[in-house]
């Protein structure tokens, strides 16, 4: 997008374009603006309106999944409970949403506040993931139910389908625990040794513990990405990557 962050948040050009971005048409067009309004943005901003996109994002999360799990449902009727929940994991994990919200190009929608611009909010996974919450969370309510399951078939369509037929993706974190106790010792254990950055921008730094050990440490910008982080290097350090 050629128009500056704040002024696009703000326009009808803005609005139009993103909507065909996501084939989507919204009754009240304060909701996808909000929906991609970054608390960066809010604070920075006296004048725009004072909400982030925070509360969509929860919403939408929980829709999200929701959408997920019946479609895997329906589609695989003969899988049991752990495997549906493994690939329902697999597919709203932060990065396979923040993969899908760059196809839609989210990101160059994102009104970002100065700082969180310049430190390349526009690219960051947690800001884009959350971002693809947040308009699934708009659209729940502008439109209910129906609305974003079509909306998660259209766009999700192909990992749900690629989900049930070629095999289940494994979390890091699944693979660890698996890897330890075929071992015979107690489950792995996290525990978040640091965490850096303002409000809008934390980094969580995390280890995993192994019988009493730590046995990798990573890195992420939510809590749960960096124990995947340091399950991953856990299971690089066992030659299990």
């Amino acid at each position: 997008m050629e128009t500056a962050p704040t002024e696009a948040c703000a326009g009808q050009q803005w609005t139009e374009s993103l909507e065909r971005e996501l084939g989507v048409a919204f009754s009240d067009k304060r909701l996808l603006r909000l929906a991609l309004t970054h608390s960066s943005f809010a604070n920075e901003n006296p004048g725009a309106p004072p909400q982030s996109n925070e509360r969509l994002e929860f919403l939408g999360d929980a829709v999200i999944g929701l959408v997920v799990a019946r479609e895997l449902y329906e589609m695989r009727p003969g899988w049991s409970e752990g495997e549906l929940t493994q690939a329902r994991t697999s597919l709203v994990r932060g990065a396979a949403l923040a993969a899908l919200a760059r196809r839609l190009r989210l990101g160059d929608y994102l009104c970002l506040g100065k700082g969180e611009e310049e430190g390349g909010g526009r690219r960051r996974d947690s800001n884009l993931a959350g971002a693809l919450e947040a308009v699934a969370g708009a659209l729940f309510l502008d439109q209910g139910y129906d609305a974003v399951r079509l909306f998660v078939a259209a766009q999700m369509g192909g990992d749900l389908a690629e989900a049930g037929t070629a095999g289940l993706a494994k979390s890091p974190k699944s693979t660890l625990q698996e890897a330890v106790q075929s071992r015979g010792l107690a489950p792995p254990a996290y525990e978040v040794v640091r965490v850096s950055g303002k409000d809008h921008a934390r980094e969580f730094t995390a280890d995993v513990l192994v019988d009493g050990m730590v046995a990798g440490r990573g890195s992420g910008t939510r809590k749960g990405w960096a124990e995947q982080a340091a399950a991953a290097a856990a299971l690089k350090a066992m030659g299990l990557d």
